[in-house]
This record gives structure tokens, sequence and C-alpha cells, in this order.
């Protein structure tokens, strides 16, 4: 079996239920017709450049180009999670948690893939490389997300009874017990969402691109299978490394409550 292949005409015909969307957006006066049109433009335009140089990529076939294009998908990753904040932490530190937590968790997640569980040859392989780790960093980036945007919020919306705490005695991690266990759970409910429905509500974007590609079915769900494990894994550690990060950040050396780091309310 093979796949498909789909023409400029192909794509020109899907998009016309985007062009749905708009008569749509225009009929009840929603005013999204600039930004679906904005949005859809970049998304064109961003794939496009990114299947160019990956294609490079793939033919080079050198980790010294793979780990470069690594580090600018965890970039992009970084100024997503900072420009998601409500309240946004300043400072490089603070940008540094944001890129650096699904960073390195995506990172061990997909060296764990190829060379413990796929094992390509040779294990740097970019074709197998750059998409897990794709999958990877997108998934953890919103478990960082949400974990921070949670974090900052409710450390303004209880902040006496945080200070309250720390006042008595309480170490920093102790005074944020409840704030970081919910935002935890915020974190983790996505991917735990994710592997609740998959193959009965929905069928996850790789696995049907495999079975389209012309791949047995049971080969492609086994390949969803050990994906979505990795990504709870990523997102996981993502997860816990930016709530723990974001408590060192939100007090100083002297266990005070630092709400004066957080920028005003984004709208």
């Amino acid at each position: 079996m093979t796949y498909v292949p789909l023409e400029l005409t192909d794509l020109a015909l899907a998009a016309v239920l985007l062009i749905a969307n708009g008569v749509v957006s225009f009929w009840f006066r929603l005013g999204l017709e600039r930004s679906l049109a904005i949005s859809a433009l970049r998304m064109v335009l961003q794939l496009s450049v990114v299947a160019l140089a990956l294609r490079f990529i793939f033919a080079l076939n050198s980790p010294l180009w793979t780990a470069l294009f690594a580090v600018f998908m965890a970039v992009a990753a970084g100024y997503e999670v900072v420009s998601r904040q409500e309240r946004r932490m300043g400072g490089w530190i603070a940008t540094a948690l944001g890129a650096g937590a699904p960073f390195f968790a995506g990172l061990l997640a997909t060296l764990f893939a190829t060379a413990l569980v796929i094992g390509p040859d040779p294990w740097y392989a970019p074709r197998y490389v750059l998409p897990i780790f794709g999958m990877m960093l997108g998934n953890a980036l919103s478990g960082t997300s949400l974990v921070l945007d949670s974090m900052t919020s409710a450390s303004v919306r209880e902040r006496a009874a945080i200070e309250a705490r720390l006042a008595l005695g309480a170490g920093r991690y102790e005074a944020f017990d409840g704030v970081l266990r919910r935002a935890l759970t915020t974190g983790l409910m996505p991917i735990v969402t994710a592997m609740a429905t998959t193959g009965v509500v929905a069928l996850p974007g790789m696995m049907t691109g495999q079975i389209l590609a012309g791949i047995d079915p049971v080969s492609a769900a086994k390949y969803q299978v050990m994906i979505m494990f990795l990504i709870a894994g990523a997102t996981g550690a993502a997860v816990v490394a930016a709530g723990l990060g974001s408590v060192l950040l939100l007090t100083d050396e002297r266990y005070r409550l630092r709400v004066d780091r957080l920028s005003p309310k984004q709208t």
C-alpha cells in the first residue's frame, strides 16, 4: 500500500472549510475573519519552511544540524510559554525555566525512544529524532504553560494564606503545598484526558498519518501507544520541574513571597 499524494488543488479544496469558518465569523459578527486568515497563512508558511528545512537535514543526516534544529525548536517553545502567561515572571531565569523544562524533558524522552525503544541506525537519525522531539516538546510545553500560569495566578490570589504560612515558619514548598499540587494536576490533566480518550473518541494525528501513508493499523497503533507513553513521561517531568522551579522564583532566600516579580495581568 502507498499513500495518496496531495496536489495544491487538493489543499485549495480543503481550504474551503476554512473559508466557511470565515463566513460564520462574518455572519455572527465575531470579528475573527482577519485572525483566521493570518493564522492560516502563518501555518502554511511555517510548515513549508519547516518541511524544506527537514528535507535538508534528513539528507545531511548530521547530528550537528539535528541538534541545532532542536535548539531552535526549544527557543520557539520558550517564547510561547512566556507569551501565554497572564502574569509573567520577570528575568531571564523565568524565561530559561519556561524553555528549559520542556526542552530537557522532551530531550530525555526522545533519547530514550531512539536509543532504547526504536533503535534506529544511527540512533541520532534526524528522521526519527526531530519528529519525536517535536511531539514531546509540544506536549511538555502545554503542561509547562498551564503549571506556570496556575502558579503565578494562585500566588496572587492566595497571597495572604501563603505569606501567613511563611510567617509561621513553613518552608517555601510547604507554604505552596496546596497551590503546587493543584498546579501539577492542571498541568497533567491534558495528557491524562488524551490517554483516556485516544482510540475511542479520536484517532491521534500520528496514527492517522501512518494509516493514510499505508501502514498497517496494528503497527500504527503500536507506535501511537509508544508515543503516548513517551509524551506522558516528558510532560510529567516538565510539569514537575516547572512547578518546583516556579516556587523558587516566587520566593527569595529569606523565604518571602515575591509577587512583585510578576508583571501586571495581561489583557
